[in-house]
């Protein structure tokens, strides 16, 4: 029996096509007012088993041979232009476009497409983003403010802030409808003799949102019903996270930028053996994401309703798995400022 975790089954082996069928299977992270979400399946093309349809796109992925970004963002951003590229229905027509005014750079639309029903493109903005909850922090206990980046410089309410300010209405000002018709071909736009009122914008957002392991924090302000959600835990605390589990934990450890997708099964290891050499990374370079499976299932998600939201439906082909990520026992070493409100 094929078994699947997060979405993926782990009839797909390569690394890269894991990682793009995981982007097809996840929610948003959080909704930003007016501005709609990412492509849907049936915007793609790919509403039914997209499974045939990885398969068959693995030569081309074969051939960029670590050509891949390996920065999460580009890397991200990258898995999106093989989506719109090569999906069914849309048609990729620029990525990293600038906006230039008087040779000065007023910033990049991330990508721009097409569908086969609607000539005008559509602004696609990407982020993929894994934040920790702070119990303690700036704002109430739901701000967006108290979830921030593994590196503690970036939080949910910066990056909410800068696509809603800059990004997101960027490609709404003349300049950059400006930009965009001269760059684009009268086959881009269809019959449109103008891209006022015309071209939309759209947020790709995925991630995971890290609770802390034992305080019940609630979710940020935006987030969606179904984020994906992780738990987050200080060294010292490992060993009573692995208490709740039984002697059979397994652990894989994610190496960036395959922080996407869960690793299939031959990936997983002895807990005890597989978290030394995590401790260790934490120990070099900070915070690290593991991913746990305890094969007995379902019967060992955590008692408490605030734990059992992070283990799988177990329908007997659904792996039940928990993201955790490991922090120093310092961490956070600094906390971003809440961005300044706007008149």
């Amino acid at each position: 029996m094929t078994t699947s975790a997060e979405g993926v089954s782990d009839a797909i082996r390569h690394t890269v096509l894991r990682d793009l069928a995981w982007l097809l299977a996840t929610p948003d992270l959080v909704t930003l007012g007016a501005y709609p979400g990412r492509p849907t399946g049936l915007t793609l093309g790919l509403a039914d088993n997209h499974h045939a349809w990885l398969t068959a796109l693995l030569p081309g992925v074969e051939a960029l041979n670590g050509k891949l970004a390996t920065r999460m963002g580009h890397y991200h951003e990258r898995l999106w232009q093989l989506l719109l590229d090569n999906a069914p229905n849309t048609r990729l027509l620029a990525n990293n476009l600038r906006i230039t005014q008087r040779r000065t750079t007023l910033g990049e639309l991330d990508m721009l497409y097409r569908t086969r029903t609607n000539p005008v493109p559509v602004h696609l903005e990407v982020a993929i983003k894994f934040y920790l909850g702070l119990p303690d922090g700036p704002g109430e206990a739901n701000s967006q403010s108290r979830w921030i980046g593994p590196g503690g410089l970036d939080s949910l309410a910066l990056k909410c802030s800068h696509l809603l300010h800059h990004q997101l209405p960027l490609s709404r000002t003349r300049t950059a409808q400006a930009n965009i018709a001269h760059w684009l071909t009268p086959r881009d736009t269809g019959e449109a003799t103008t891209l006022s009122n015309l071209l939309t914008q759209q947020l790709a957002m995925p991630g995971v949102l890290f609770y802390p392991w034992q305080p019940n924090l609630p979710p940020p302000v935006g987030a969606t019903a179904e984020h994906r959600r992780g738990w987050w835990c200080h060294q010292y605390d490992w060993p009573s996270v692995a208490e709740r589990y039984s002697t059979a934990l397994k652990v894989a450890w994610l190496a960036k930028p395959h922080w996407l997708a869960p690793p299939s099964l031959d990936a997983f290891g002895n807990a005890n053996e597989r978290m030394e050499a995590v401790m260790a990374q934490v120990n070099r370079y900070g915070p690290q994401q593991v991913m746990l499976y305890d094969p007995k299932g379902e019967e060992n998600c955590w008692e408490e309703n605030y734990w059992e939201k992070s283990c799988q439906e177990n329908s007997g082909q659904e792996r039940p798995l928990t993201r955790l990520m490991v922090v120093p026992n310092d961490w956070p070493r600094q906390v971003p400022l809440p961005p300044k409100r706007r008149g």
